[in-house]
């Protein structure tokens, strides 16, 4: 009788564990194949063995029975992102930081909307931006520095309500920083250095309340900086050099003391901000790099 239960036990508990690999859908498993072998898997610093159970493979987080984070950061992925990566639909964290990413953005990336999380920097991804963004409701996070991005930064970010941190530094934007950026109320890092932006900076950013770091230096910025500046209270970063700026005098009304850096190309404001660490300021590239490379 012992011997029967024992071996009933067996097999609830093999059961049980084919229930478990088995849970993810065939949609999601075959999306994440479909990733692996459009990213020239095979090769990754650490591949995944296909024959395993997904929750498994590397940088897979499944909950719910469905995929919720992939985090490949700095894996050696190579090749362009497929469509099907649209078929995550419960994916929260996308990180694919630090790969060989080429090609441009899929379409459907849109579709992922409860993403709260997409790093893409440091790849090699060209083209534009999503004109439609804004699809992705649940974001915090967007990160795409150090790429060949090209047009113009989308309005639709102005929708992005949760939006804490915007990074494209370090491509090829053009045209104007979008007024909309200014509704973005939780917003508390944006990065668009070493871009070709042009034309003023929007007065709206004034009203980024939670804003710390602000990073535009080395683009063809132009005019006054807006005087809403002075109601930056929490910034602690900030970079403007290598512009085209015509009046400093918005800066003048701002608390020396809340920076940690600041830079510009206005040497008046040098004797005003010696009280800061000047020594600490530096070159505008920090894009925020990933402390936390388990995102």
């Amino acid at each position: 009788m012992l011997r029967k239960t024992f071996f009933c036990l067996i097999v609830v508990c093999i059961t049980s564990q084919l229930f478990i690999n088995a849970a993810v859908s065939k949609k999601e498993k075959d999306a994440l194949v479909d990733l692996f072998k459009s990213m020239n898997g095979e090769k990754w610093t650490t591949p995944w063995n296909l024959k395993d159970p997904v929750d498994t493979w590397k940088g897979i987080q499944v909950k719910d029975n469905h995929v919720v984070k992939i985090n490949l950061f700095r894996n050696n992925l190579e090749g362009i992102l497929p469509e099907s990566i649209g078929k995550l639909k419960y994916l929260t964290h996308l990180n694919l930081a630090f790969n060989n990413i080429t090609g441009v953005l899929p379409e459907n990336i849109v579709k992922l909307e409860n993403l709260q999380v997409l790093r893409l920097e440091m790849n090699r991804i060209k083209g534009s931006l999503p004109a439609d963004v804004n699809q992705l409701e649940s974001l915090q996070v967007f990160s795409m520095f150090n790429n060949f991005l090209t047009g113009a930064i989308p309005a639709s970010f102005g929708k992005l309500k949760n939006l804490k941190e915007l990074n494209l530094s370090s491509n090829n934007l053009k045209g104007i920083i979008p007024n909309s950026i200014g509704n973005l109320s939780n917003l508390e890092a944006l990065g668009l250095f070493e871009n070709n932006l042009e034309g003023t900076i929007p007065q709206e950013i004034g009203k980024l309340g939670q804003l710390k770091e602000l990073v535009l230096a080395n683009n063809q910025l132009g005019g006054e900086i807006p005087l809403e500046f002075a109601q930056l209270a929490s910034l602690k970063i900030l970079q403007i050099q290598n512009n085209r700026f015509n009046s400093y005098k918005g800066l003048n009304e701002m608390d020396t003391k809340q920076f940690l850096v600041f830079d510009s190309d206005e040497k008046t404001l040098n004797p005003k901000f010696n009280e800061i660490q000047l020594k600490r300021s530096r070159m505008a590239d920090t894009k925020f790099e990933d402390e936390d490379d388990n995102e």
